[in-house]
């Protein structure tokens, strides 16, 4: 079925590339190869380079849109650190920005973003990576500031900046692990999954306690041994000249010496002889059973079709495990993966019990292994085989929709196999995966295997344990035991250049603001498209005003409960058929709520669009909203606002609307309140769904490689919507904010605290205040290098990242500061946060600051057009708020002509600490004492 889509797509894709590549090259390359002529149906196409100090190059040319992006993957990860000395590859992933011999502290961060560019980088137990995505014209600079990081790092490697970015990591665990739900339970799998002493027995993030018992000579060591260009891939992707590329590549990285040889690690998949029971308590509200198997490893044979069977086990709603644990109202979520890296894989299954229904985890395990039992029964009937396999080959399409997914598959490919574009195989080892290899890798890994399984429990009621616990993992090695490395000098390079000057840009891009069409359908619905032809998709989004804006306070989460109840049966489907029948077509349909909109989007594969708009008008024309439904959804949501209590983040979130907009629908979550959902009927759903979907509500967005004249016909069946828009209620009065007062919100044993501090603001506009407060808010609190992050990340280590915005819709705005610290630090940073907000207040912008600002926002321009997600974003925010077509360029002539007076007259306006709260979410008993020490009153909140 797929077969005519993917040989279209490799005609998009191979269509960006040369034929044949040019046997000129410059001295210290090797050309090895590429797939420029090769005939397959889908491929990204490359060439592929080696210099003589053992650098692999891959160029992917693409000039659909003016900009390109660059990754520098390092096969080095986690798996490559010394026991004892966990932390060290990720500690790297921050130690990279942190300058070099020929680039300022900060100064990578800030030419990246000044170029209209992002950056970023990732690191995992197999390898760490590098990337930015900039306007084309600024690729030279990018590559001078990769290789200045490959060859001249080891003298920014400080002792004061090991110890900030020690700090910053410690955040940052704080904030994604130890401050979150089940934040370690990866880490707890994997220490009794694996030995001690195997690769994945450690996090990546790293033991602290390690981390504590390391220097800075350790970290200088490991760098030295890894991050040599013969144990780096470069991937450029995008819109450039190959021979200067070419180049260029040899002029920064050639003369970079190679590091020690990289031996490849064994594959070492684990083993178990019994079950291991580990248990967890947390501060959570839903009991969590995790069961681990070994298996394989990434690209073994058995692979592909242990995929397919985790998909076909826990995969949706068409699955066995939504059957007999979500549906059955035993869990509020459940499912079945195979995750997979380099040295091995795991089997996982999961499910979050609803503690109204069934606590004991136990009983639990007996419905999963009775749902095994029932798949062995049952087999693998032909429809799991097809639903699995196009979905497979759908999130293969839609991953190529940007260059970035592609460069990021090149480079992963390249890295682990030593193939760059394994699209093909990949697609025709899954597409040959039959049921008798399903049946057979379910035989080999799963049935009547040891598992770990880990129980997470509420605090104190560790009677929810599915079994006493039978594992203690090992503690971290002791700090005397471990020895460090000798000092490390930086290597001495000769070049013929000057490293210190930082290469210029070449001409500016032409924007590429997409081509678009409009038409009304016959009942008056706007529709608005444009067309992508780089790979066969189709996206639509039908956005319904009115939202959660057409209910009052007390009926927070109708909106987004009826939403949810769009994705169960309709009249002709029950939930299972109409979610495997989109399954067998690789198409999803979604229904979401938000505080002003109702939105449903629908992702296509275009040669299956016509199928899948037959069931969108199902699903919009005909919901079933029966009881049995309603009364599933509506625990599941209220089990889950129970779940969300413990997470500090939604906390803040909720207490912070309520602070700003009080008893206005704007002042409570989307999600409700366990109050109000509890409230909700089912007459209440249907009502609302009368009110909302309406044809005057509704307004159209579509991206798709089919033109208006082959897309439009296939709408037509809108125009018989009928219905007038919604009238909305007026607003309520508003909160006081007179201030600078404090609420606080006590979260007891909270590792972090989170901070907001803000007040309403004006509404969205395109070229207005709102708008030009964001451009002066930008050095600010808007980029990374912006004085709130750099005070309060980098200078002061008290947290992962610290931001402030203007945020803007229909009717209300705001503008808020933010940040989640360090427990210890909350009073302090509440302190910076208010001296940064006070003096730009005072003082405004510098003119360096204007400059930053207008280079980085201006050229950022060039990326936001680039994938049908981003152009359905910009045509549904013009046809939102009825802007201009040329709205981009107005607003990129305002950011080049306005004012460091104007944007300063807005920072005193705006930024006026009277009146603004402060909201601090964390443990009152630990943070309330140094907060009165700064003289706020503080108000108690309870939500």
């Amino acid at each position: 079925m797929l077969k005519p889509l993917a040989l279209s797509l490799a005609l998009v894709l191979a269509g960006c590339a040369s034929d044949t590549p040019d046997s000129s090259l410059p001295e210290g390359v090797a050309y090895l190869g590429s797939n420029l002529s090769q005939q397959v149906e889908v491929t990204i196409p490359y060439e592929k380079f080696e210099l003589d100090n053992g650098l692999t190059l891959i160029l992917h040319k693409d000039s659909s849109d003016p900009l390109v992006h660059v990754d520098v993957t390092y096969h080095v990860g986690s798996a490559r650190e010394e026991l004892g000395k966990s932390g060290f590859a990720h500690f790297f992933e921050h130690m990279m920005f942190q300058g070099s011999e020929n680039v300022a502290d900060e100064q990578h961060f800030q030419l990246v973003t000044e170029s209209g560019g992002t950056l970023n980088g990732t690191t995992n137990s197999d390898r760490t990576n590098y990337f930015e995505t900039v306007p084309a014209n600024q690729l030279e600079k990018m590559l001078w500031l990769e290789a200045d990081r490959m060859g001249f790092l080891l003298p920014a490697v400080t002792e004061e900046a090991f110890e900030v970015q020690r700090a910053t990591v410690k955040n940052e665990r704080g904030q994604r692990v130890d401050n979150q739900p089940y934040g370690r339970l990866n880490e707890l799998v994997s220490q009794a999954l694996y030995p001690k002493g195997h690769p994945y027995s450690w996090p990546v993030i790293g033991w602290m306690e390690e981390l504590d018992n390391g220097n800075v000579d350790d970290l200088r060591a490991f760098f030295k041994r890894w991050y040599g260009p013969n144990n780096a891939t470069l991937t450029i992707g995008g819109d450039f000249d190959r021979d200067q590329v070419l180049q260029w590549v040899v002029k920064y990285f050639g003369g970079l010496p190679r590091g020690p040889e990289v031996a490849p690690l064994a594959k070492a998949p684990a083993s178990l002889a019994a079950d291991r029971y580990l248990t967890l308590e947390d501060k959570v509200h839903l009991p969590l059973i995790y069961l681990s198997f070994p298996t394989v490893y990434a690209r073994h044979q058995d692979e592909a079709a242990l995929d397919l069977l985790a998909e076909i086990l826990g995969g949706g709603k068409t699955s066995i495990f939504y059957k007999n644990l979500v549906k059955s109202g035993l869990a509020v979520q459940a499912g079945v993966g195979h995750p997979c890296r380099e040295l091995a894989c795991e089997f996982t299954m999961y499910a979050l019990a609803n503690p109204g229904k069934m606590p004991q985890l136990a009983e639990i395990v007996k419905v999963i292994r009775d749902s095994v039992d029932e798949f062995e029964r049952r087999g693998v009937l032909a429809d799991d085989l097809k639903k699995a396999q196009v979905g497979h080959e759908a999130t293969t399409i839609f991953g190529l929709q940007s260059v970035r997914g592609k460069v990021s598959s090149l480079a992963h490919n390249q890295t682990f196999f030593g193939e760059p574009d394994l699209l093909q195989p990949d697609l025709e080892r899954y597409r040959n995966v039959t049921a008798e290899d399903v049946m057979r890798v379910f035989n080999t890994y799963i049935k009547d295997k040891h598992a770990v399984i880990m129980s997470v429990v509420p605090q104190g009621q560790v009677a929810l344990a599915a079994a006493p616990a039978n594992y203690t993992a090992p503690g971290p090695v002791p700090k005397d035991q471990l020895s460090h490395a000798d000092k490390v000098a930086q290597a001495k390079i000769e070049d013929d250049f000057d490293r210190s000057q930082v290469p210029g840009s070449g001409p500016a891009p032409q924007l590429k603001v997409p081509g678009l069409w409009q038409q009304r359908l016959a009942n008056g619905i706007e529709v608005i498209g444009t067309l992508s032809d780089e790979t066969p998709t189709t996206e639509i989004m039908i956005a319904l005003d009115g939202g959660q804006r057409l209910t009052s306070a007390a009926e927070a989460g109708l909106a987004q409960l009826t939403a949810t109840m769009m994705a169960e049966s309709t009249e002709s489907y029950s939930t299972e058929e109409i979610a495997l029948e989109l399954e067998k077509l690789g198409s999803t349909i979604s229904v979401s709520a938000s505080g002003y909109r109702t939105y449903v989007n629908v992702s296509a594969l275009t040669a299956n669009l016509d199928a899948t708009l037959a069931l969108l008008q199902e699903r919009l024309f005909k919901p079933a909203f029966s009881d049995a439904d309603f009364q599933r959804v509506k625990v599941q949501q209220l089990q889950g606002l129970q779940h969300q209590a413990n997470d500090p983040g939604w906390l803040a979130n909720t207490a912070w609307s309520e602070l700003l907009y009080g008893d206005n629908s704007a002042g409570r979550p989307v999600g409700g309140t366990l109050e109000s959902v509890q409230a909700l009927t089912l007459e209440q759903v249907k009502a609302f769904y009368k009110e909302q979907f309406r044809a005057g509500n509704a307004s159209i967005v579509t991206v798709s490689n089919l033109g208006q004249d082959e897309l439009l016909p296939k709408l037509q069946w809108l125009g018989q919507w009928q219905g007038e828009g919604s009238r909305w209620a007026p607003l309520m009065a508003m909160p006081e904010l007179a201030g600078p007062k404090i609420y606080l919100l006590d979260k007891p044993g909270a590792a972090q605290s989170v901070i907001k501090i803000g007040r309403r603001g004006v509404p969205f506009d395109a070229l207005g205040d709102y708008f030009k407060s964001g451009l002066m808010n930008y050095p600010l609190g808007g980029a990374f290098n912006s004085r709130i992050n750099l005070n309060l990340r980098e200078d002061k280590g008290y947290t992962y990242g610290a931001r402030s915005s203007f945020r803007g819709g229909p009717e209300l705005g705001s503008f808020v500061a933010g940040a989640s610290v360090r427990a210890d630090a909350t009073a302090a940073s509440v302190k910076e946060f208010i001296s940064e907000i006070q003096h730009f207040a005072a003082e405004g912008m510098t003119e360096q600051e204007l400059a930053f600002m207008r280079a980085s926002v201006t050229q950022s321009d060039a990326l936001s057009f680039e994938t049908p997600g981003q152009k359905a974003r910009f045509l549904g925010k013009l046809q939102r708020y009825n802007l201009p077509k040329d709205f981009v360029e107005q607003q990129g002539t305002l950011i080049r002509n306005i004012s460091l007076e104007e944007l300063n007259r807005l920072a005193a306006e705006q930024l006026d600490l009277s009146r603004m709260a402060i909201l601090v979410v964390g443990d009152k008993s630990s943070v309330e004492p140094s907060l009165r020490e700064l003289g706020y009153d503080i108000v108690t909140l309870t939500l």
